[in-house]
């Protein structure tokens, strides 16, 4: 049985588009709160229904809590719903990620993006929700995925409002992971941005992804037309979001947060003396422009 708070979430992000938003910081690691509150409500005005801050796009493991506090407050103040993410810090234990989930709560989060964890993953929820009492979307994550047998039961805790299935490449287990959504009466939440299309036509019902973090339009297109049924425009929208994420999702992966930032940079979200990833890997030489060529940035 689904808590009412938490089928009330389900329904409003039902075929909503959640921008998984990046962090942007200047040289020293610092967040300017008017940068990011411009940021913020630019992805809102260009289309975003909904924010995700501190998840993976946002670096959320590797801000410290004053920071985070910040990042929740400048979301809310946007009036979108917030998403904040919770936990992902290596060797962290429950009682570190319940004290971040009341956090939120207290400064006015909508609901919590859960990192996943191995051990017990269920029980790890069902602390977050006692102490918190915010609806939940679990996260099934490709670097840590969860079995089927345990997701299955994740689905069926009170609390848990749906799932975020992000396996990369791996169509047969988004499709299982979206199936057992649907079974569960949860909601199916695409955070596959290399196979967004094929994942709204596999069951997915909303989209909480990274290449939102910038170029927003072009995401909600794809995700509009085949809400509306424009399947016609959705082949076109779908391509144009495919090229993007060719460029931006790619070897090394970890490197989609710095590409993202370039877009956003080039596009006058964030000025460029805040759109460098402290935690980016290297980078081919020509990278940025060849990604801003593909956004049409260039």
């Amino acid at each position: 049985m689904i808590a009412p708070v938490a089928a009330a979430l389900r329904d409003r992000l039902r075929w909503r588009l959640i921008a998984a938003t990046a962090t942007p910081v200047d040289a020293t690691g610092a967040v300017d709160p008017d940068v990011l509150g411009r940021y913020l409500r630019g992805l809102v005005t260009d289309g975003a229904d909904a924010l995700a801050v501190l998840a993976h796009t946002g670096r959320g493991p590797y801000h410290d809590e004053s920071t985070r506090a910040l990042v929740i407050r400048r979301a809310v103040d946007t009036g979108a719903p917030v998403i904040v993410g919770v936990g992902g810090r290596p060797g962290e234990g429950t009682d570190e990620v319940v004290a971040q989930a009341a956090r939120a709560a207290a400064l006015g989060a909508a609901g919590l993006l859960v990192f996943p964890v191995d051990d017990d993953p269920v029980d790890h929820h069902d602390a977050l929700w006692h102490a918190a009492g915010l609806p939940m979307l679990a996260f099934d994550l490709y670097l840590r995925p969860y079995p089927e047998p345990e997701l299955a039961e994740l689905l069926g805790h009170p609390g848990v409002a749906g799932v975020k299935v992000a396996r990369l490449h791996d169509a047969l287990a988004c499709q299982a992971a979206l199936a057992a959504a649907h079974r569960a009466d949860r909601l199916a939440v695409t955070g596959e941005d290399r196979m967004f299309g094929p994942s709204l036509m596999w069951g997915a019902e909303a989209a909480l992804v990274g290449l939102a973090a910038a170029a927003v339009p072009v995401t909600a297109r794809a995700l509009r037309a085949y809400t509306d049924k424009r399947y016609d425009q959705f082949l076109t929208a779908s391509a144009d979001l495919d090229r993007l994420a060719q460029v931006t999702f790619t070897e090394p992966m970890e490197g989609y947060v710095q590409r993202m930032l370039w877009i956003a940079a080039e596009e006058g979200r964030i000025p460029a003396s805040h759109a460098d990833d402290p935690h980016a890997p290297a980078l081919p030489d020509g990278e940025r422009d060849r990604v801003l060529r593909v956004a049409g940035c260039r």
